[in-house]
């Protein structure tokens, strides 16, 4: 009874494991986005590049941002396996100061919720 028991223990495990690697699973080129310093009035769009690096259909179905000043886009249609996509971010440039928003990111990926980051500081435009 214990044999048969350890196999079938062993053999979910062996399942589990198994059913974590299949899937869609999201790779950003970078997490953070850098506006550095910028005009007040600038152009405020951005874009986060990634790739569906899974064996399925990469699907997001919901981007948020932090606040109502950073508008965030994304895809409508499915990543398939191996191709790349992008979310665009716009932000609010005719507020001057500091910039430190996070966009939230919900997928079916392996890891189903990201935060990505802006940053930068939005400056007056220098009067000669």
């Amino acid at each position: 009874m214990k044999k048969i028991v350890l196999v079938l223990f062993i053999g979910l495990l062996g399942f589990g494991l198994t059913a974590q690697e299949n899937g869609a699973k999201i790779k950003f080129k970078t997490e953070t986005v850098d506006y550095g310093e910028i005009a007040k009035g600038s152009d405020g769009v951005r874009v986060f590049e990634f790739t569906n690096t899974g064996n399925a259909p990469l699907i997001i179905s919901k981007v948020s941002s932090s606040c109502g000043c950073t508008i965030p886009k994304k895809p409508e249609a499915p990543i398939l396996p191996g191709k790349k996509g992008e979310i665009q971010v716009k932000y609010d440039t005719n507020r001057v100061g500091p910039i430190r928003k996070a966009i939230t990111v919900i997928s079916n990926a392996d890891t189903p919720t990201i935060v990505l980051k802006i940053k930068g500081d939005i400056k007056e435009p220098s009067r000669k």
